[in-house]
């Protein structure tokens, strides 16, 4: 299996989750063992490549991806979530949406001053679910190695809010 090969495991999926948008749905390549070890597999190479101490994900898609890579690397995940789904003190981060604002939390001793950290997502979109997951990360002394997405939104621009951190992209749509 090549990169190029991951595209035909992306189902297009149009006016949802309403109308104009084209949603790109991951679970057929979750639904394939082969090609979801391949994309996993792909990203545990460039963590290692990275020397990644612990994996950070933003829910919940995040955690698809970053949990098997964590475990293949024999290293924790911290997980990202909406405020008020963590269980104990945690830190917050406000982000832009395009009509309002949202919030990511993160437990407050997930990360600790100078780790390596890798954020994990399966879409980079406009970027802003990744840029306060960043500065969650950034907040608590982490050093963000890098950032790994199986797709790219191209249209949208998302990398523009991470230039000067490092990523990998499996899929350009």
């Amino acid at each position: 299996m090549e990169i190029k090969d991951l595209e035909n495991y992306v189902a297009i999926v149009n006016d949802w989750p309403k109308k104009g948008i084209v949603f790109k749905d991951i679970t057929p390549l979750m639904n394939d063992g082969e090609a979801y070890r391949f994309a996993t597999d792909k990203i545990v190479e460039y963590a290692k490549e990275l020397k990644i101490d612990i994996i950070v994900g933003p829910e919940a898609r995040g955690f698809i991806i970053g949990c098997p890579v964590a475990y293949a690397l024999g290293i924790g995940f911290a997980p990202v979530r909406k405020p008020g789904k963590l269980p104990r003190e945690t830190v917050e981060m406000e982000y832009d949406l395009e009509y309002g604002t949202n919030k990511l939390s993160m437990h407050s001793d997930a990360i600790q001053p100078g780790q390596r950290v890798l954020i994990t997502d399966d879409l980079l979109a406009t970027g802003g679910t990744i840029e306060a997951t960043i500065k969650l990360v950034e907040e608590l002394g982490g050093i963000v190695a890098g950032c790994a997405f199986l797709i790219e939104l191209k249209e949208l621009e998302g990398h523009k809010k991470l230039n000067g951190y490092n990523r990998l992209i499996l899929m350009k749509l």
